[in-house]
């Protein structure tokens, strides 16, 4: 069989394999529960393994093999979950997605490149381990302890705040796999609630929750599509996320785009700059009648 088409399927496999380990890793409270769950993400980080030792990428097989090696402790174990523990599978996870993505652009997986990631990861993979392993000498005491801490957390609304950028990662997550689904009143009322949730992180932050509560806005408006929304939201607040990793939570502002979705009655398109970007843009959204007619608004208004 031909070479790229053994990539192909390989890569194929591997997205199919990448969204459980994320599904997984994102509900992984509920997951450790059920047995069968945790072997589901333990075969995809091992299948993964397996396909990238047969093609001879070393570093996605290492990175596999380390989030293997994680899964294998929750297979054998009952551990107690917390933010911090799905924070620290969900970074190993962006560095196996990473690879996969640069396997299959147009550049490929450079060695070099490879190298650079897999050394540049090895602290976090040593923390996952870490962690685990404190979870496993804790025993029933890190149990009572994460359950106490939870419970405090719930009461006052409030974290620690040296923890604060993980859990942003953690939720901004789930808002993305949100916004890849279909919009409905159920999706928009779960985002509405990952803000709220944002918001208590640092309930002391004005511009981060003047950011949030705008993001809610943008979002309860039932005519705002998920590809309108989706690119403005996620990037402020991917921008609050790296204003707290650099303890400048103050520089946090709120994007023109994001202030013109939360206060619109109407429908938005955003319409990129460039014209003929702009022109593909209208003629996804428009039919040929419709364009005519906005053409003709907009000359009249001239």
């Amino acid at each position: 069989m031909d070479q790229q088409k053994i990539l192909g399927y390989f890569i194929e496999e591997a997205q199919e394999h990448l969204e459980t380990l994320e599904r997984g890793i994102l509900d992984l409270g509920k997951v450790v529960q059920d047995s069968e769950q945790v072997n589901e993400m333990f075969r995809a980080a091992h299948s993964i393994k397996g396909g990238a030792a047969m093609l001879g990428y070393t570093s996605i097989q290492k990175t596999a093999h380390r989030l293997e090696d994680a899964f294998k402790v929750l297979k054998e174990h009952q551990l107690p979950v917390d933010q911090k523990l799905e924070s620290l599978f969900l970074n190993g996870y962006d560095v196996l997605q990473d690879l996969v993505e640069k396997l299959q652009s147009p550049a490929g997986l450079q060695p070099e490149e490879a190298d650079s990631i897999v050394d540049g990861a090895a602290y976090q993979f040593e923390e996952l381990q870490n962690y685990l392993n404190y979870l496993l000498n804790q025993g029933s005491a890190a149990a009572t302890s994460t359950q106490t801490m939870a419970a405090k957390s719930t009461s006052t609304g409030t974290f620690n705040e040296s923890d604060v950028p993980e859990e942003i990662k953690v939720l901004l997550h789930k808002m993305l796999q949100l916004f890849k689904q279909e919009p409905s009143a159920t999706s928009r009322e779960k985002l509405q609630e990952y803000c709220t949730r944002l918001g208590r992180l640092a309930p002391k932050q004005e511009n981060w929750q003047h950011l949030l509560s705008l993001s809610k806005q943008a979002i309860a408006n039932p005519l705002h599509s998920y590809r309108t929304l989706a690119p403005v939201v996620l990037k402020d607040l991917k921008q609050g996320y790296d204003c707290f990793v650099l303890a400048k939570p103050g520089n946090i502002r709120v994007s023109d785009g994001l202030k013109q979705l939360a206060s619109s009655q109407v429908a938005q398109v955003l319409i990129p700059a460039d014209p003929a970007a702009a022109a593909s843009v209208l003629m996804k959204v428009f039919n040929d009648s419709q364009l005519r007619q906005l053409i003709k608004n907009l000359s009249a208004a001239r």
